[in-house]
């Protein structure tokens, strides 16, 4: 369901939004609304990035002494 509000952008914005919105053969509503899907996915995908990030270096010690551990199982060529 779409519901219809209204917001206020600067005029050059407004400006670069109509002209990408027609090269993608978009009305502004749709190129708009793809803009802020996009977005918004990006920075859902950095959130999860960073709590991953912060795993990694909270277990990085055991991390690494397990990846020494198996380096050492290597025979030497």
């Amino acid at each position: 369901m779409k519901i219809k509000t209204s917001i206020t952008l600067s005029e050059d914005l407004l400006e670069v939004v109509d002209q990408q919105s027609r090269e993608y053969n978009r009305n502004r509503s749709e190129f708009i609304e793809d803009a802020l899907r996009a977005f918004l996915a990006q920075m859902l995908r950095d959130e999860r990035n960073a709590r991953d990030l912060e795993i990694l270096n909270q277990r990085a010690d055991v991390l690494n002494e397990e990846a020494t551990d198996v380096l050492a199982y290597q025979v030497p060529l």
